[in-house]
Protein backbone atom coordinates (compact mmCIF):
# COMPACT_ATOMS: atom_id res chain seq x y z
CA UNK A 1 0.00 0.00 0.00
CA UNK A 2 1.24 3.48 -0.91
CA UNK A 3 1.03 5.93 1.99
CA UNK A 4 -1.06 9.01 1.13
CA UNK A 5 0.65 12.37 1.14
CA UNK A 6 -0.81 15.87 1.34
CA UNK A 7 1.65 18.69 0.66
CA UNK A 8 0.92 22.41 0.78
CA UNK A 9 2.79 24.69 -1.63
CA UNK A 10 2.53 28.20 -0.23
CA UNK A 11 4.28 29.69 -3.27
CA UNK A 12 5.30 33.38 -2.81
CA UNK A 13 2.94 34.04 0.08
CA UNK A 14 3.40 34.71 3.80
CA UNK A 15 6.29 36.34 5.63
CA UNK A 16 7.92 34.77 8.67
CA UNK A 17 5.34 36.15 11.11
CA UNK A 18 2.26 35.22 9.09
CA UNK A 19 3.77 31.81 8.37
CA UNK A 20 4.13 31.20 12.11
CA UNK A 21 0.53 32.23 12.62
CA UNK A 22 -0.76 29.90 9.92
CA UNK A 23 1.27 26.93 11.16
CA UNK A 24 0.08 27.58 14.71
CA UNK A 25 -3.51 27.51 13.49
CA UNK A 26 -3.24 24.30 11.45
CA UNK A 27 -0.77 22.27 13.50
CA UNK A 28 -3.17 20.94 16.18
CA UNK A 29 -5.58 19.64 13.56
CA UNK A 30 -2.85 18.14 11.39
CA UNK A 31 -1.31 16.29 14.34
CA UNK A 32 -4.61 14.55 15.00
CA UNK A 33 -4.60 12.97 11.52
CA UNK A 34 -2.85 9.57 11.41
CA UNK A 35 -1.73 7.41 8.53
CA UNK A 36 -0.64 10.01 5.99
CA UNK A 37 2.40 12.15 5.29
CA UNK A 38 1.72 15.85 5.87
CA UNK A 39 4.07 18.42 4.36
CA UNK A 40 4.04 22.20 4.24
CA UNK A 41 6.29 24.19 1.90
CA UNK A 42 6.56 27.87 2.90
CA UNK A 43 8.83 30.40 1.16
CA UNK A 44 12.54 30.20 1.96
CA UNK A 45 12.45 33.15 4.36
CA UNK A 46 9.93 31.36 6.59
CA UNK A 47 11.66 27.97 6.74
CA UNK A 48 13.67 28.63 9.88
CA UNK A 49 10.72 29.74 11.98
CA UNK A 50 8.55 26.99 10.49
CA UNK A 51 11.16 24.38 11.42
CA UNK A 52 11.11 25.53 15.03
CA UNK A 53 7.32 25.19 15.22
CA UNK A 54 7.27 21.75 13.56
CA UNK A 55 10.10 20.27 15.60
CA UNK A 56 8.96 17.12 17.37
CA UNK A 57 5.75 16.81 15.33
CA UNK A 58 4.87 14.46 12.48
CA UNK A 59 4.28 17.38 10.10
CA UNK A 60 7.23 17.72 7.74
CA UNK A 61 8.75 20.78 6.14
CA UNK A 62 9.56 21.24 2.47
CA UNK A 63 11.23 23.89 0.32
CA UNK A 64 9.89 25.11 -3.00
CA UNK A 65 13.12 24.78 -4.97
CA UNK A 66 16.78 23.87 -4.65
CA UNK A 67 19.97 24.48 -6.65
CA UNK A 68 22.28 21.62 -7.63
CA UNK A 69 25.59 23.00 -6.32
CA UNK A 70 26.58 22.83 -2.64
CA UNK A 71 28.10 26.32 -2.52
CA UNK A 72 29.74 28.91 -4.70
CA UNK A 73 29.19 32.09 -6.68
CA UNK A 74 25.53 31.49 -7.51
CA UNK A 75 23.85 34.69 -6.39
CA UNK A 76 20.28 34.19 -5.26
CA UNK A 77 20.35 30.39 -5.24
CA UNK A 78 19.82 28.04 -2.27
CA UNK A 79 21.89 24.88 -2.03
CA UNK A 80 20.73 21.42 -0.93
CA UNK A 81 22.92 21.74 2.16
CA UNK A 82 21.02 24.88 3.16
CA UNK A 83 17.64 23.27 2.48
CA UNK A 84 18.58 20.10 4.33
CA UNK A 85 19.26 22.10 7.49
CA UNK A 86 15.51 22.69 7.87
CA UNK A 87 13.61 20.48 5.43
CA UNK A 88 12.84 16.88 4.58
CA UNK A 89 11.14 17.54 1.24
CA UNK A 90 11.68 19.83 -1.73
CA UNK A 91 9.40 20.69 -4.66
CA UNK A 92 11.24 20.49 -7.98
CA UNK A 93 10.16 21.42 -11.49
CA UNK A 94 6.89 23.15 -10.67
CA UNK A 95 5.25 24.53 -13.81
CA UNK A 96 5.68 28.08 -12.53
CA UNK A 97 9.43 27.47 -12.31
CA UNK A 98 9.42 26.04 -15.83
CA UNK A 99 7.28 28.89 -17.22
CA UNK A 100 8.72 31.96 -15.49
CA UNK A 101 12.29 30.96 -14.65
CA UNK A 102 13.43 28.85 -17.58
CA UNK A 103 13.50 25.45 -15.86
CA UNK A 104 14.16 22.64 -18.31
CA UNK A 105 14.01 18.88 -17.94
CA UNK A 106 17.81 18.95 -17.69
CA UNK A 107 17.93 21.47 -14.84
CA UNK A 108 15.07 19.68 -13.10
CA UNK A 109 17.06 16.46 -13.29
CA UNK A 110 20.15 18.12 -11.82
CA UNK A 111 18.07 19.40 -8.92
CA UNK A 112 16.52 15.98 -8.31
CA UNK A 113 19.96 14.35 -8.21
CA UNK A 114 21.30 16.99 -5.82
CA UNK A 115 18.31 16.63 -3.53
CA UNK A 116 18.67 12.85 -3.38
CA UNK A 117 22.42 13.09 -2.77
CA UNK A 118 21.72 15.10 0.39
CA UNK A 119 18.89 13.00 1.75
CA UNK A 120 16.05 15.25 0.65
CA UNK A 121 12.80 13.82 -0.71
CA UNK A 122 11.95 15.40 -4.08
CA UNK A 123 8.39 16.17 -5.14
CA UNK A 124 8.88 16.16 -8.90
CA UNK A 125 6.21 18.15 -10.75
CA UNK A 126 5.04 17.32 -14.25
CA UNK A 127 2.09 18.54 -16.29
CA UNK A 128 0.81 19.72 -19.64
CA UNK A 129 -0.43 23.15 -20.68
CA UNK A 130 -3.91 23.78 -22.07
CA UNK A 131 -2.48 24.12 -25.57
CA UNK A 132 -0.68 20.78 -25.26
CA UNK A 133 -3.81 19.13 -23.90
CA UNK A 134 -6.00 20.47 -26.71
CA UNK A 135 -3.43 19.32 -29.26
CA UNK A 136 -3.61 15.79 -27.76
CA UNK A 137 0.04 16.01 -26.70
CA UNK A 138 -0.45 15.19 -23.01
CA UNK A 139 1.23 11.79 -23.24
CA UNK A 140 4.20 13.09 -25.21
CA UNK A 141 4.76 15.97 -22.79
CA UNK A 142 4.52 13.87 -19.63
CA UNK A 143 6.68 11.05 -20.98
CA UNK A 144 9.37 13.57 -21.95
CA UNK A 145 9.23 15.23 -18.53
CA UNK A 146 9.46 11.88 -16.72
CA UNK A 147 12.35 10.65 -18.85
CA UNK A 148 14.16 13.96 -18.44
CA UNK A 149 13.49 14.49 -14.75
CA UNK A 150 14.45 10.95 -13.78
CA UNK A 151 17.41 10.55 -16.15
CA UNK A 152 20.14 8.39 -14.58
CA UNK A 153 18.25 8.06 -11.30
CA UNK A 154 18.99 4.74 -9.61
CA UNK A 155 16.06 2.42 -9.00
CA UNK A 156 17.00 2.28 -5.31
CA UNK A 157 16.27 6.02 -5.03
CA UNK A 158 12.92 5.87 -6.78
CA UNK A 159 10.90 5.21 -3.63
CA UNK A 160 12.23 8.50 -2.21
CA UNK A 161 10.71 10.51 -5.05
CA UNK A 162 7.09 11.64 -5.28
CA UNK A 163 5.60 12.57 -8.64
CA UNK A 164 3.10 15.44 -8.62
CA UNK A 165 0.91 15.48 -11.71
CA UNK A 166 -0.25 19.07 -12.06
CA UNK A 167 -1.95 19.91 -15.34
CA UNK A 168 -0.90 23.51 -15.91
CA UNK A 169 -4.36 24.45 -17.13
CA UNK A 170 -5.81 23.52 -13.73
CA UNK A 171 -3.35 25.33 -11.44
CA UNK A 172 -4.98 28.29 -9.72
CA UNK A 173 -7.73 28.48 -12.32
CA UNK A 174 -10.52 26.82 -10.39
CA UNK A 175 -10.77 24.41 -13.31
CA UNK A 176 -9.66 21.11 -11.80
CA UNK A 177 -9.51 17.94 -13.81
CA UNK A 178 -12.09 15.36 -12.85
CA UNK A 179 -10.94 12.56 -10.58
CA UNK A 180 -11.43 10.00 -13.33
CA UNK A 181 -9.58 12.16 -15.85
CA UNK A 182 -6.59 12.66 -13.56
CA UNK A 183 -6.52 9.00 -12.57
CA UNK A 184 -6.56 7.94 -16.22
CA UNK A 185 -3.48 10.05 -16.91
CA UNK A 186 -1.65 8.44 -14.00
CA UNK A 187 -2.79 4.93 -14.89
CA UNK A 188 -2.35 5.08 -18.66
CA UNK A 189 0.64 7.41 -19.04
CA UNK A 190 2.61 8.03 -15.85
CA UNK A 191 2.82 4.59 -14.25
CA UNK A 192 3.48 2.77 -17.56
CA UNK A 193 6.31 5.22 -18.28
CA UNK A 194 7.77 4.58 -14.84
CA UNK A 195 7.41 0.84 -15.42
CA UNK A 196 9.27 1.14 -18.72
CA UNK A 197 12.14 2.89 -16.96
CA UNK A 198 12.27 1.07 -13.63
CA UNK A 199 10.02 -1.99 -13.80
CA UNK A 200 6.40 -2.63 -12.88
CA UNK A 201 6.99 -3.19 -9.17
CA UNK A 202 8.83 0.11 -8.77
CA UNK A 203 6.18 1.93 -10.79
CA UNK A 204 3.39 0.62 -8.56
CA UNK A 205 5.29 1.52 -5.40
CA UNK A 206 5.91 5.12 -6.42
CA UNK A 207 3.52 7.73 -5.07
CA UNK A 208 1.78 10.06 -7.51
CA UNK A 209 -0.06 13.14 -6.27
CA UNK A 210 -2.57 15.29 -8.12
CA UNK A 211 -2.32 19.07 -8.09
CA UNK A 212 -4.50 21.74 -9.60
CA UNK A 213 -7.34 23.59 -7.84
CA UNK A 214 -7.74 20.93 -5.14
CA UNK A 215 -10.11 21.92 -2.34
CA UNK A 216 -12.04 20.23 0.45
CA UNK A 217 -15.02 20.18 -1.91
CA UNK A 218 -13.35 18.04 -4.59
CA UNK A 219 -10.57 16.26 -2.65
CA UNK A 220 -12.57 13.07 -2.09
CA UNK A 221 -13.08 12.77 -5.84
CA UNK A 222 -9.32 12.57 -6.33
CA UNK A 223 -8.38 10.59 -3.22
CA UNK A 224 -10.88 7.85 -4.05
CA UNK A 225 -9.01 7.09 -7.27
CA UNK A 226 -6.83 4.00 -7.17
CA UNK A 227 -3.73 5.54 -8.75
CA UNK A 228 -3.76 8.92 -6.98
CA UNK A 229 -1.95 8.98 -3.63
CA UNK A 230 -2.70 12.46 -2.36
CA UNK A 231 -2.32 16.05 -3.51
CA UNK A 232 0.07 18.95 -3.91
CA UNK A 233 -2.12 21.86 -2.85
CA UNK A 234 -1.67 25.54 -3.64
CA UNK A 235 -4.18 28.18 -2.60
CA UNK A 236 -6.16 25.92 -0.28
CA UNK A 237 -3.02 25.28 1.79
CA UNK A 238 -3.01 28.94 2.83
CA UNK A 239 -6.22 28.41 4.80
CA UNK A 240 -5.69 26.44 7.99
CA UNK A 241 -9.11 24.84 8.27
CA UNK A 242 -9.26 24.04 4.56
CA UNK A 243 -5.85 22.35 4.51
CA UNK A 244 -6.64 20.33 7.63
CA UNK A 245 -9.94 19.22 6.11
CA UNK A 246 -8.21 18.09 2.93
CA UNK A 247 -5.72 16.10 5.00
CA UNK A 248 -8.60 14.46 6.89
CA UNK A 249 -10.18 13.42 3.62
CA UNK A 250 -6.87 11.93 2.45
CA UNK A 251 -6.66 9.92 5.66
CA UNK A 252 -10.12 8.49 5.01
Amino acid sequence: MRKPCVAGNWKMNMNAASARDLITQMLPGLQEIPGIDKVICPPFMALMSAADLLAGTDVKLGAQNVFWENSGAYTGEVSPLMVKEFCDYVIIGHSERRTYFGETNETVNRRVKAALAHGLLPILCIGETLEEKEANNTAEVLITQIHGGLFEIDRENLARIIIAYEPVWAIGTGRAASGEEANAVVKVIIRPTLAELFGEIAAQQMRVLYGGSVSSKNAAEFFSQKDIDGALIGGASLKAEEFVNIAKIAAG
